[in-house]
C-alpha cells in the first residue's frame, strides 16, 4: 500500500500552488489556478475540465481540481483528486509530489485522520532529515493528541534546524498554549531569550516578552520597534497597553498608526475591540465598519460578526438580526452564529 504524505498548508507553500502550471500547452490549467486564487472554485473546475479535453497535463489538472474542492470544503472529493494525481507518479519523488501531498495532508487533517497524519510525517522525515515543516506539523498533531513528550521531540528538532526562526518558535508556543501546555510553551520562549537576543529585532523581543507575560519589557521593546515592524508591532504594543490597563493610550497607538495613512483591518478591528471593552459601542461599530472597507481584506467574517455584536450592545436588535441572517447565508456552518440568530429573533 503506497504511503500518502500528510502536511498542513503553511505560508511558505502558497507560492507553490502555481508552480508547473505556466508551461506551454497548459493554458486552461493556468486559467483554473488563477480562478482558485480569486476564490472562483466552480469556474476553476470548469476550466480544468476544458484542460482535460484539450489533453493538458493530467497530474496538474487533478491537483488543481483537488485545490478547488478544498476551497469548496468538499474534502472527500479533494482527497480523491490528490490521490489520483499521486498515482500518476513515475516512482521518482520530485517537487510536485511533495506539493500534492502537502495539500492531500490538509484534507486528511480536515477529515480528522490524525493518526494517519503522524505516520505520514514519519515517512517525510525518513526521506528528508531536514524537513522542518514535517517535524513541526507532526509536533502539532502530537500536541493535539496529548502526547507531549513526542511533541517536544518534534519541536526540539524543528528549533535545532533553525534556532533563529522566531516566528516558528512563537507558533510552537501558541500550539502548546492552545492545548493546555502554556508553561511548556513559555519554557521554549524563555530558552530563546536566555540564549541571547542580539539576533532579534525589538519587535521579536517584544512579542516574546508579551507571550511570557512580561508586559513591562514587552512595552519597552515594542515602543522601540513600532516604526520597524509595521502594523504587527502596533497591534502587540496596543494590546500590551490594554493588558496594563491603559486603554486610552492603546487607542492612541491604534489611531496614530491609522492616522498616518496606513489602513489595516487588524488594527481597525483591535481598535474596535478596545473601544467595546470601554463601553464605546458606537466607536467600536465605526472601527469595524471602517475595517470592512479595506480592500483585499482577509478577516471579513470576523469583522461582520463583530459588527453584529456592536449593534447588539447598542440595543439595535433588529439591525443585528438582519445582518446575522445575511452572515449565515455566507457562513452557514457557524453554529454559534446560528444560536445567536435564534436569540435575536426573540428580542
Amino acid at each position: 500500500m503506497k504511503k500518502k504524505w500528510y502536511i498542513m498548508v503553511v505560508a511558505a507553500l502558497v507560492a507553490v500552488v502555481f508552480s508547473g502550471c505556466g508551461k506551454a500547452g497548459n493554458e486552461n490549467i493556468s486559467a483554473g489556478m488563477e480562478m482558485i486564487a480569486s476564490l472562483e472554485y466552480d469556474g476553476a473546475l470548469a476550466s480544468f475540465q476544458t484542460a482535460r479535453e484539450a489533453k493538458e497535463d493530467e497530474r496538474l489538472i487533478l491537483r488543481g481540481e483537488g485545490l478547488a474542492y478544498m476551497g469548496k470544503t468538499m474534502y472527500e472529493e479533494a482527497s480523491q483528486s490528490f490521490e489520483q494525481a499521486l498515482s500518476l507518479s513515475n516512482g521518482k519523488v520530485v517537487g510536485l509530489d511533495y506539493d500534492i501531498n502537502y495539500y492531500l495532508a490538509t484534507v486528511y487533517y480536515k477529515l480528522g485522520e490524525k493518526d494517519k497524519a503522524a505516520g505520514v510525517y514519519d515517512a517525510i522525515t525518513a526521506l528528508k532529515s531536514d524537513a522542518r515543516d514535517a517535524y513541526y506539523l507532526r509536533g502539532v498533531i502530537r500536541t493535539e493528541q496529548g502526547n507531549l513528550d513526542a511533541a517536544k521531540e518534534d519541536f526540539d528538532s524543528t528549533i535545532a534546524l533553525n534556532s533563529k526562526d522566531y516566528d516558528r518558535l512563537i507558533e510552537i508556543y501558541s500550539v502548546l498554549a492552545a492545548n493546555g501546555f502554556r508553561e511548556v510553551g513559555q519554557e521554549y520562549l524563555q530558552a530563546a531569550m536566555d540564549a541571547g537576543t542580539k539576533d532579534m529585532t525589538n519587535y521579536e523581543k517584544g512579542r516574546i516578552c508579551y507571550y511570557l507575560e512580561d508586559y513591562e519589557n514587552a512595552r519597552t521593546y515594542l515602543e522601540k520597534g513600532r516604526d520597524e515592524s509595521g502594523y504587527e508591532a502596533v497591534l502587540f504594543l496596543g494590546k500590551t497597553y490594554e493588558i496594563l490597563g491603559d486603554n486610552n493610550y492603546a487607542i492612541s497607538v491604534y489611531n496614530s498608526y491609522l492616522d498616518s495613512g496606513e489602513e489595516n483591518p487588524q488594527v481597525y478591528n483591535q481598535l474596535g475591540l478596545c473601544k467595546m471593552n470601554m463601553g464605546d459601542y458606537q466607536g467600536a461599530l465605526n472601527a469595524f465598519q471602517a475595517a470592512m472597507k479595506v480592500e483585499e481584506n482577509g478577516m471579513i467574517q470576523t469583522l461582520k460578526m463583530n459588527e453584529i455584536i456592536a449593534y447588539e450592545y447598542l440595543g439595535e436588535y433588529r439591525q443585528a438580526e438582519v445582518l446575522m441572517g445575511s452572515y449565515l447565508k455566507t457562513y452557514p456552518d457557524d453554529q454559534m452564529a446560528q444560536r445567536e440568530h435564534t436569540f435575536l429573533k426573540t428580542r
